[in-house]
């Protein structure tokens, strides 16, 4: 699958033929939001799925990232990131992105530039396309350390 989008924010048109692209755009759209339905409905359910961020750490099944995703959500920042600068390779039932987030953390009285190396790995089960992995990590330690401290108050 080769993509025309330089970048993914989740306001993009979707193809909407619910490939691996039209899942990510719709990933983004949700995570933009805060909308936890949005996430669910790109994730895989279950115990299958994993994710591994410095904010949320490791975990694993539907749940432990949903409760992850809602401490963030709930939390006294607004997260907002672009996806760019990646490539895009699959089969006819996975499919990799790989790539980088840029964006901003911001709270009541500080904002915060963020940037993030970012791998997502959907497969194909049952005829629909969800997120099976994601994993993300940050170059810049400052930046981390500022990041955390604004997420977890």
């Amino acid at each position: 699958m080769k993509t025309q989008l330089s970048e993914i924010e989740g306001v993009e048109l979707k193809s909407g033929d619910g490939g691996p692209l039209d899942v990510l755009i719709d990933f983004y759209r949700a995570f933009n939001a805060g909308d936890l339905r949005g996430l669910e409905s790109v994730w895989l359910a279950g115990e299958s799925p994993s994710m591994d961020n410095p904010i949320g750490g490791i975990r694993r099944g539907w749940i432990a990232i949903e409760e992850g995703y809602s401490k963030l959500f709930s939390g006294p920042a607004k997260v907002h990131v672009t996806f760019h600068d990646f490539t895009s390779q699959g089969g006819p039932d996975w499919h990799l992105f790989v790539g980088r987030e840029r964006g901003k953390c911001v709270t009541a009285d500080k904002e915060l530039e963020i940037a993030f190396r970012t791998t997502r790995w959907l497969v194909r089960l049952d005829g629909s396309w969800r997120q099976l992995h994601h994993h993300g990590s940050v170059e810049d330690a400052d930046m981390l350390r500022d990041y955390q401290r604004l997420i977890f108050g």
